[in-house]
């Protein structure tokens, strides 16, 4: 995709950072920054895996990728939400074969929507990594949050359904803090000084003349391991496992600028602990997976997390940060 684009254009696509985008990225990067300065000599520590320790491995890709073929349908319009925008090609040769194997064209909308939504939400696996094409996404098989959601995105646009962003900062139930956040020293004190480990997000899809919530980021045995119902189609993660901080919600046609940077910054400053992030998904996935089984299969844990009061979500406030101190 071509960078080089013009100002107006860049405006159009929303690729510029809102207000609210510009003042959460100025914020995430003082609290990373008071982190670092006053906690060097244990961020050095912290940012590599020792010698002889574990490391992520990342489970093989969970499908194959079907050969593109001239001719193969795809929606090439410039209209808002059916465009190509910052790192989601919709016309890319593999989003145009995935896409079509999964029915574009042939299916209704609806139908193709939640065939996309249960590719992603089923086949790509969540991992931390830095952001990239989505044809590289897909050639993978994983990638972050907005990586998957991305990914669900343009095979939408692909089929010539409109589908958008739902950005914001948020802050996890406690059962995902303790997957998260709490395995790692230096995310947790970011997070707890923040208030939010950096932005999540949310696909959303135009069907039969509204717009419909996609949250494909959560595998099944991610959701099992956290206690929380398998989300469908139509199912918004706030007040399930997110709760958004009051004023944060962004709708937008395309990932702004500096999103991926916040990424790269991570990775480079932390790799370590981005891949101790990696390494305790992987645990608590198997663990879903067993607690999926003991429940008798999928459905019937789904049916007995629905069937149980879900967490009641704290009252999220921005409070002033106070200094951070690692404990010795």
């Amino acid at each position: 995709m071509n960078i080089l684009i013009g100002l107006a254009e860049m405006k159009d696509k929303e690729y510029i950072p809102t207000k609210v985008y510009m003042s959460l990225l100025i914020r995430g990067t003082f609290s990373l920054g008071k982190i670092i300065l006053l906690n060097m000599r244990e961020l050095k520590r912290l940012r590599v895996i020792p010698e002889g320790s574990e490391h992520y491995v990342q489970p093989p890709k969970q499908y194959q990728i079907p050969e593109y073929k001239e001719g193969m349908r795809s929606c090439r319009s410039e209209e808002k939400y059916l465009r190509p925008t910052l790192y989601c090609d919709p016309n890319d040769p593999i989003v145009v074969a995935l896409a079509n194997e999964l029915g574009a064209f042939q299916v209704s909308d609806r139908e193709f929507a939640e065939r996309a939504f249960k590719f992603v939400k089923d086949k790509l696996l969540l991992n931390e990594r830095q952001m990239n094409e989505v044809g590289e996404t897909f050639q993978r098989g994983s990638g972050t949050c907005f990586h998957l959601i991305t990914a669900f995105i343009a095979l939408c646009r692909c089929a010539g359904i409109k589908a958008r962003y739902k950005i914001f900062a948020m802050k996890m139930i406690p059962s995902w803090y303790d997957v998260v956040i709490q395995p790692d020293p230096f995310i947790k004190k970011w997070y707890d000084s923040l208030g939010y480990f950096v932005l999540e997000g949310e696909g959303e899809v135009f069907l039969d003349g509204e717009w419909v919530v996609a949250n494909v980021t959560p595998e099944a045995d991610w959701q099992a391991a956290t206690g929380t119902p398998i989300n469908k189609l139509g199912e918004d993660s706030l007040g399930n496992w997110y709760n958004a901080v009051p004023g944060t919600e962004m709708i937008l046609e395309s990932m702004p600028y500096g999103l991926a940077f916040s990424l790269f910054i991570l990775h480079t400053i932390a790799p370590g602990s981005m891949e101790r992030v990696n390494i305790n998904i992987e645990k608590q996935k198997e663990r879903g997976r067993e607690i999926i089984d003991a429940s008798g299969g999928l459905e019937e844990y789904d049916r007995r997390a629905r069937a149980r009061q879900g967490p009641k979500l704290p009252k999220v406030e921005l409070e002033p940060m106070n200094q951070i101190i690692f404990d010795k």
